[in-house]
C-alpha cells in the first residue's frame, strides 16, 4: 500500500499556484492508487532521483518551474511517500 504524506510542505502548498498544487495531489492519488513504480514510468512527471547533497531523494516536475522533491520510506506493508519540497526550480 503507498500512501503520500503532505505534512513537511503544508506552508509550501499555500505559496504556490493552485494548479501546481492540484498537479501535485493529482500525483499523489495516482500514487496511493497505481503505486509509486508504475507512476514512475510516466513520461509527464520526469520523475528522477537526485544527486549530491540530496542523494536519496527524488523529484518530480509539477511544471516547467515548479518541482516536488520526495523521499520513499518502506515501513513493512506501507511505502510512506513524504514530499519533503516544494519550490520553484531555478534553470
Amino acid at each position: 500500500m503507498n500512501k503520500v504524506d503532505f505534512s513537511k510542505v503544508e506552508k509550501d502548498l499555500k505559496k504556490i499556484p493552485g494548479y501546481i498544487r492540484d498537479k501535485l495531489f493529482s500525483w499523489a492519488l495516482a500514487v496511493e492508487l497505481e503505486g509509486i513504480l508504475e507512476i514512475r514510468k510516466l513520461p509527464g512527471y520526469h520523475d528522477e532521483p537526485l544527486k549530491g547533497e540530496r542523494r536519496g531523494q527524488r523529484s518530480i516536475r509539477l511544471s516547467r518551474s515548479y518541482r516536488a522533491i520526495y523521499i520513499e520510506n518502506l515501513k513493512g506493508e506501507l511505502n510512506l511517500i513524504s514530499i519533503i519540497e516544494v519550490n520553484k526550480h531555478e534553470y
